[in-house]
């Protein structure tokens, strides 16, 4: 069984008939940690789109968590997202539910029946971002912070093989931003593997890994130098 958990080989991205990114080769090993970096407007989040079967792949090869993203039918993508954790910047909570109740719409959306066994892996992943006492509140009695905890405890609830978040503390302070990735960094350590798109420039520091970079309508790793 490989580890690859994404391959992308000659890949080129589109948006409508625009080029965003050309003869793009990307692999994510099982349990990476991988940063997608480059300045606003350079393809970061075309690129995600691509991953999550938001974009269309029609030109390259591309294997994401054992889908062919050039043989990806629509009825397949939510299926693929079950596969793939996904955290956004603007966090996309449901306003009109509690954070339990949020969770458990994903679990019903996703196939779950059972009720004990719902409530028991709601209880596990808020553990996990340390939010469990804070189920029963509404997502705007919550900070910005909490807010993307809960977005990670989400995308967390169907085990899935590969986390994309989206640029996750673009909308938060320096020091929230902090606990955030402190979070992602555990739960990788874990071994989930996670795909951060960032333009965060202070966690790369803070947190090194492997980064790609999006730049000229190209994607290359960065090798980092030591301090």
């Amino acid at each position: 069984m490989s580890n690859l958990v994404l391959q992308l080989k000659d890949v080129s991205i589109f948006q409508g008939n625009n080029l965003v990114l050309s003869d793009v080769n990307v692999e994510v090993n099982k349990g990476d940690f991988v940063y997608l970096i480059g300045k606003t407007g350079s393809g970061k989040s075309s690129f995600m789109k691509t991953l999550y079967g938001d974009l269309a792949l029609t030109q390259g090869e591309g294997h994401i968590v054992d889908y062919d993203l050039r043989k990806l039918k629509e009825k397949e993508i939510p299926f693929l997202r079950r596969k793939l954790g996904v955290v956004f910047q603007d966090f996309k909570l449901l306003t009109d539910r509690t954070i339990n109740d949020n969770l458990l719409f994903v679990l019903r959306a996703t196939g779950w029946k059972d009720k004990d066994k719902m409530k028991t892996r709601i209880d596990e992943v808020l553990d996990k971002v340390a939010m469990k006492t804070k189920g029963f509140k509404f997502p705007h009695e919550l900070s910005g912070g909490e807010q993307q905890r809960v977005a990670i405890a989400r995308a967390l609830l169907n085990d899935p093989e590969l986390i994309l978040a989206d640029e996750p503390t673009g909308n938060l302070d320096p020091q929230t931003s902090i606990e955030v990735m402190e979070v992602l960094q555990e739960i990788n350590k874990n071994g989930n593997t996670i795909l951060m798109a960032t333009h965060d420039y202070a966690l790369l520091l803070k947190y090194p890994s492997k980064t790609l970079k999006c730049d000229e309508n190209q994607i290359f790793e960065v090798v980092q130098r030591k301090g």
